[in-house]
């Protein structure tokens, strides 16, 4: 059934789609099309969905092929491996979820901590974000310049990201602002932790 299906398997779906391959193939297309980034699917977990996938009836083996191990069976998507793909991609909770930030997570807790590790955390959060933006920008112009049936969806995820990125790089500045370490918010941020966990 399609509400059986993992993340990593509508991602081994989806590359099955647009052609038959084998298990090697498609960590190498993960790679290529930066998937850590996207689905965060390991190379265990790629073999592990072909195995699952193929015993389901998701998927068959190409003709022709050897009985191979998984790194070199050659697997095509099936008439069921298709509409279950299709049916898990038509859910409504792909649009209405709401996965909460790590690093808004931290600044939430951040008063327990001290101001100079706030501060530099902080600091090391933009660091972070401008390197991922330049990342992002050359992704941007290598994705242009491929072609391939992911193109479009992958340019606009990349421009989403830029975006994002450049938004919370100017919102960072009004969080720092809000605690340098000779500003009385941060010393009363502090202080309102302090009471709130009985060490004052």
């Amino acid at each position: 059934m399609a509400s059986d299906l993992t993340l990593p398997d509508l991602v081994v779906l989806s590359l099955l789609r647009e052609r038959p391959m084998h298990g090697y193939e498609l960590n190498q297309e993960l790679e290529n099309r930066d998937a850590s980034d996207w689905a965060g699917i390991s190379r265990p977990q790629v073999y592990y969905s072909l195995k699952k996938l193929a015993a389901s009836g998701h998927l068959n083996r190409a003709e022709g092929e050897s009985k191979a191990g998984p790194e070199r069976q050659v697997f095509r998507l099936s008439a069921a491996g298709r509409r279950a793909l299709s049916a898990a991609l038509a859910r409504e909770e792909w649009a209405i979820q709401r996965p909460a930030p790590p690093f808004l997570t931290w600044l939430i807790l951040s008063n327990n901590t001290q101001p100079e590790d706030r501060l530099r955390l902080i600091r090391r959060r933009r660091e972070f974000l401008e390197e991922q933006l330049a990342r992002e920008r050359r992704t941007l112009g290598e994705i242009l310049a491929d072609t391939g049936v992911m193109v479009v969806a992958a340019a606009h995820v990349v421009r989403l990201v830029i975006r994002q990125w450049e938004v919370e790089l100017a919102w960072l500045d009004e969080v720092e602002k809000d605690y340098v370490l000779d500003s009385p918010n941060a010393e009363r941020g502090t202080r309102n932790a302090e009471r709130n966990t009985g060490t004052l």
